[in-house]
């Protein structure tokens, strides 16, 4: 069985087979062809076209070897996402032609580095439908993010007796930054607890908050279960005891629309690399009061106005939460792959993708002794699952004989598994470019492994 393509709604009926066009073209850096080049930012397509997953696949190299002589199935999206050729060279590119520390030079590449910067910036405050370029900070990733504003508005807002709701879905990156502010500030975290299908068990929740709630930190998608809670109805609930609300987008950001402003989050936070771009960049946002309010949290070079011994003066937000060099090729590869996904419809990849994970989930239950967690009605394609007789590390290594990349473990999410009392399990992800065929070769490698004993 094949997935069918998706493409955008037809809107004449002269279309009768629409073409899939071009992906956006990312922030392109010309090469030094002559003694004076400009590096040019590139703007995203005006109008998203058709998606096909066969024509994606075209623009991922990765996506073309081979593992022990297999050709690569890449199942382990959830721990990261591989890069479009278009990221690629926008990195080579800009690292040719435009490298340059940012904001404080005089000179044009100083200049130049400093407008894909902040274009970056930019694109990433759209693309979360943020109210301005100003409530984005850059950080490392997810993991920074959620220190950041533990460090900085846990600090000042938490005290003794505050509560910290956090469901047991959560990853380990939101979950251990906020039992290090609690004890730090004599708050506490407390566990909402799922239910049987994998979900934010709601009654449980409304329960739990109360006007000692100061803030709730909730996923947006779960890494482990593939789960999506309700978060704007949960966001609403819990600003009706003034408490804020942090989400953690790292899984979802891939796979589902984000608007922060119809959310109603506090905070959002994400990874640059499970959107398809480079490792070691991510963003924050956080809402005009909020961000206008918090303070720094390192010091040092770009986050300050002026510095003397008496007296230091800082930069306003987001600058002031971006001390040191930050990851300015990062922010240039975040900006290309935002312009690269911004040229396929959005309701095209998730219906295929929707449709892939329906297809997948169908096929591995014909699978004698394997076992999928969760069955949240709204998910992400996240297939978590176990194999009776066998040890997730066992499972993975048989698939990687076979050039399948799968990822077993906790998956830094062992309250989730334990509540259904695991330790591990074995977990394939996928993502827009991933295949029907690519199932069918997981499938048969289970089967095979079944059948092998």
């Amino acid at each position: 069985m094949t997935i069918p393509e998706v493409v955008a709604p037809v809107t004449s009926s002269s279309q009768v087979t629409p073409q899939v066009p071009a992906p956006a073209v990312p922030p392109q850096v010309s090469a030094p062809a002559s003694p004076e080049v400009s590096p040019q930012i590139v703007e995203p397509a005006s109008s998203p076209g058709a998606f096909s997953a066969e024509a994606v696949r075209q623009d991922f190299p990765i996506l073309h070897r081979t593992v022990n002589g297999h050709p690569l199935v890449w199942l382990d999206n959830a721990a990261t996402t591989q890069k479009p050729r278009q990221v690629i060279e926008a990195l080579t590119a800009y690292y040719s032609a435009a490298n340059s520390n940012i904001h404080r030079g005089a000179h044009t590449m100083a200049r130049e580095a400093t407008e894909l910067y902040e274009a970056g910036r930019g694109a990433v405050a759209t693309f979360l439908g943020a109210e301005s370029p100003d409530t984005v900070a850059f950080t490392r990733g997810t993991t920074e993010a959620i220190n950041l504003v533990a460090q900085t508005w846990g600090r000042a807002n938490l005290g003794p007796g505050d509560d910290i709701l956090v469901p047991v879905l959560e990853h380990h990156s939101d979950i251990v930054p906020w039992q290090m502010i609690a004890r730090q500030t004599r708050a506490r975290v407390v566990p909402v607890p799922l239910d049987a299908d994998g979900q934010i068990d709601q009654a449980a929740y409304a329960d739990l908050l109360s006007y000692r709630t100061r803030l709730v930190a909730i996923s947006h998608a779960s890494n482990v279960l593939g789960t999506v809670p309700p978060v704007k109805e949960m966001t609403a609930l819990a600003h009706r005891y003034d408490a804020r609300v942090l989400v953690d987008g790292a899984q979802a950001v891939a796979h589902l629309p984000v608007d922060v402003q119809d959310l109603g989050a506090d905070f959002y936070v994400f990874s640059g690399h499970k959107l398809f771009a480079p490792t070691g960049i991510g963003a924050l946002y956080a809402k005009p009061e909020i961000m206008a309010a918090l303070k720094p949290w390192q010091g040092g070079g770009n986050m300050i106005e002026s510095v003397s011994f008496d007296r230091t003066t800082f930069a306003p937000p987001p600058h002031l939460l971006e001390a040191g060099t930050g990851h300015i090729s990062g922010v240039v590869g975040l900006l290309a792959a935002l312009n690269w996904l911004s040229g396929f419809d959005k309701d095209a990849i998730a219906s295929y993708e929707n449709a892939l994970m329906a297809y997948a989930q169908q096929a591995m239950a014909t699978v004698p002794g394997l076992s999928l967690l969760g069955a949240a009605p709204d998910r992400i394609a996240v297939l978590t699952f176990t194999l009776a007789g066998h040890d997730p590390a066992t499972v993975a290594d048989w698939l990687d004989r076979d050039g399948i990349a799968v990822r077993a473990g906790h998956h830094c999410a062992q309250p989730a598994l334990a509540h259904y009392g695991l330790e591990s399990a074995a977990r394939a992800s996928l993502s827009l470019y991933n295949t029907s065929e690519e199932v069918d070769r997981l499938v048969g490698s289970l089967r095979a492994l079944q059948q092998a004993g």
